[in-house]
């Protein structure tokens, strides 16, 4: 995965509520859809940043270019770590992440909200694996393809649980 070199990240953060308080929830997720990293924060400012692409980058490696919306603390933490030259900020052009928020915010609603810091945490990280693995893309694929795939998915997790 790292040798792609062609990645394009999109970054965004979403506030959640954790018992009456507001908490960020920092994702980024690459150019096919597939969320890399979450993170919860109770902060939204620069050091939140910086320590959110810090472990992205580690695990990732560094992509093409990095598509965020307007908030300043992108700018800034990206500066310090010297990859300012590859940020995009467009009008529609983060629309691949903002969508990846509905599918977190259909469980979370079905969850009745999260009570921990740790809980939440915990939670973005594992619903980001499965919804990674169980994600086909039915619109690109014939019917028999995405069965095929999907039992495939389904047999995987299935050894995986066992």
């Amino acid at each position: 995965m790292r040798g792609f070199r062609r990645w394009r990240w999109h970054l965004d953060e979403m506030y959640v509520k954790l018992n009456g308080e507001m908490v960020y929830l920092w994702r980024a997720v690459d150019q096919e859809g597939e969320v890399l990293e979450s993170f919860v924060t109770r902060k939204r400012d620069k050091a939140a940043a910086l320590v959110f692409m810090k472990k992205a980058l580690k695990r990732h490696g560094s992509p093409e270019a990095i598509t965020t919306d307007g908030l300043r603390s992108y700018r800034a933490a990206m500066d310090e770590l010297d990859i300012g030259s590859k940020q995009e900020i467009g009008r529609w052009v983060n629309n691949r992440v903002e969508n990846s928020h509905l599918p977190f915010r259909r469980r979370e609603w079905a969850m009745l909200r999260f009570r921990q810091l740790k809980s939440l945490q915990k939670f973005a990280s594992v619903h980001a694996n499965i919804h990674n693995h169980f994600s086909q893309e039915r619109h690109l694929v014939d019917r028999q393809t995405y069965k095929t795939r999907r039992s495939a998915a389904l047999a995987e997790w299935q050894s995986l649980m066992a």
